[in-house]
């Protein structure tokens, strides 16, 4: 099997499980940034946010607010989270089988996600909303045809 996240659905690769059900896994992360994190995974395989059914990635989003809750009410003594999906290679996502992370996060950890990056402006926001409108009317036309 290619795919890690399926062979660990599939109970051939080891993964600690903290929550299972018929449509989703939760595991922590082997390379954690933080104590607690932890990987939703769709049983199901899909790459990313554009072949993912958005009931999909709200299930995702779904068990990750339970987590994130879970990890602030635990031993953990989260504070807060970062919850994220990285859709793609330009994006930093490593295993293509759609994941979400729940990050817990506490008070002076010094875990930074934007650590380096510089304060940047769109030189023509108004095109850059045109563009975006623009698609998603073709998106909405496509799904009504």
């Amino acid at each position: 099997m290619s795919c890690v996240f399926c062979a660990i659905v599939a109970g051939e690769a080891p993964a600690i499980r903290i929550h299972e059900d018929d449509d989703y896994l939760a595991i922590l992360d082997i390379r954690p940034f933080t104590r607690g994190h932890t990987l939703v995974i769709p049983k199901a395989h899909t790459v990313d946010l554009t072949d993912t059914p958005p009931r999909t990635v709200a299930g995702m989003a779904a068990l990750g607010q339970r987590i994130a809750k879970a990890a602030r009410a635990s031993g953990l003594h989260a504070d807060g989270n970062n919850i994220a999906v990285n859709d793609g290679k330009a994006a930093f996502q490593s295993v293509f089988h759609i994941h979400l992370h729940v990050v817990p996060r506490r008070d002076g950890d010094k875990l930074s996600f934007a650590k380096g990056m510089l304060l940047r402006r769109d030189p023509d926001r108004e095109e850059t909303a045109r563009l975006l409108r623009e698609a998603l009317a073709q998106l909405d036309a496509a799904e009504k045809d």
